[in-house]
């Protein structure tokens, strides 16, 4: 038997050791082709997500971004929340001049429920932690909550000019769009106590979104045609400007799905403005059709649909051709105003404002699959369950 010299054994001893103690951070080899070898390969794989989530600098507390490209990454058919697996899927529908809310299963498409609220329910707002949609009773100065496991309404909260509500990527804030009030009013997000009043000098803050990392919100002013940039963390505003349009009347806002611009649907000038976020510059415009109101995101994160109120039209925005592909009309007409697309993402659902009426409509074929008898004046009305880790508010920005 060939003798070996102690060098050659400390030597082989060291190397061993060393790959031994690299193997689970380098996939170190010996040269053997065994499963060993692979094992430590595949070791590799824990390590992976990290740098995707390194790419985006969020807003402290937020939940960390799953895909630097796609703000709506979350929000794929059918990946539920464990939160809200076991909700039944319903549709709830704020009757601003009725003061009600109506329930309507989708899957039959039958109101199953009305629920007196609060004087004239603006929007049905899911919370951050996805647990309660909060009824916005603008004229009642509440909040209705109502648990979206039961459908049961709670006691109504004390919240002056709740136009519209919104939430902090953090989960800490309240931000209710006091549109009479002229404020932007910061609440812890449970118990809905003031934190912060922020007074605007626009007229009529009615809806927003963020950025993708959370930073920043961009807030359309219905009432004098302008646009404001607000810091999130710091809650100031950090910019202002005046849309280029006589008359204009900015309304819903969407990011698109790499962050880097921001849709504003316009119902006075008929389409949308679109601006670089960043830079807040002065915005361009596309025309999509009459009274553009609601903007909503195709469960893959492809198009956009555009509700065109004055009109009784849906268009639709492809984001990766960067155009209006389509263009759905309502049989009969009407008025589709606000909503949201269905877990599954095969229907889109929106209010008929002044038809006192919901049309669910194919996302495949834009074919009108159903139109349902609500109370009068049918506003944001929230589909939900949806897909999402967490709620921005409004009828669902998911994320």
């Amino acid at each position: 038997m060939p003798s070996t010299s102690p060098s050659r054994i400390t030597r082989a001893l060291i190397a061993g050791a060393a790959c031994a103690a690299l193997a689970a951070l380098s996939g170190c080899d010996s040269g053997g082709t065994g499963h060993h070898a692979d094992e430590a390969l595949g070791s590799k794989a824990p390590a992976q997500p990290e740098p995707r989530k390194q790419q985006t600098d969020g807003l402290p507390g937020m939940p960390p971004v799953l895909d630097p490209t796609d703000v709506y990454a979350a929000d794929r058919p059918g990946k539920l929340s464990p939160v809200v697996k076991d909700f039944p899927s319903r549709v709830y529908v704020p009757n601003t001049n009725s003061n009600t809310v109506t329930v309507i299963d989708p899957a039959t498409y039958k109101v199953v429920e009305t629920i007196p609220v609060g004087r004239q329910p603006q929007h049905v707002v899911p919370s951050w932690d996805l647990k309660t949609l909060w009824v916005n009773n603008d004229l009642g100065n509440s909040l209705t909550p109502i648990d979206p496991r039961t459908g049961e309404a709670g006691k109504p909260v004390d919240v002056h000019d709740p136009y519209n509500l919104y939430f902090t990527p953090d989960g800490k804030y309240a931000v209710v769009m006091a549109s009479k009030d002229r404020q932007l009013v910061f609440r812890d997000a449970h118990t809905m106590k003031r934190v912060k009043t922020v007074p605007v000098s626009c007229a009529g803050v009615n809806h927003a979104d963020f950025s993708l990392d959370g930073r920043y919100f961009i807030v359309s002013c219905e009432f004098s045609g302008e646009l404001l940039k607000v810091d999130t963390a710091r809650m100031e505003v950090v910019g202002r400007q005046k849309l280029d349009f006589h008359g204009a009347m900015p309304q819903d806002v969407k990011v698109s799905p790499d962050g880097k611009k921001f849709y504003v649907a316009d119902m006075v000038a008929d389409g949308l403005w679109i601006l670089d976020g960043a830079t807040f510059g002065k915005p361009v415009f596309l025309h999509t059709g009459k009274g553009a109101h609601g903007l909503y995101i195709s469960r893959d994160s492809r198009e956009m649909y555009i509700s065109n109120r004055g009109e009784g039209t849906v268009s639709v925005f492809d984001f990766t051709q960067d155009k209006l592909t389509k263009k759905w009309r309502l049989p009969h007409g009407g008025s589709p105003d606000m909503g949201g697309v269905s877990a599954d993402g095969k229907v889109l659902w929106l209010s008929g404002r002044y038809n006192s009426e919901v049309y669910a409509i194919d996302t495949r074929t834009g074919e009108q699959l159903a139109r349902i008898k609500v109370g009068s004046g049918p506003h944001g009305l929230a589909v939900y369950p949806q897909p999402g880790r967490y709620s921005l508010g409004h009828t669902g920005i998911f994320r």
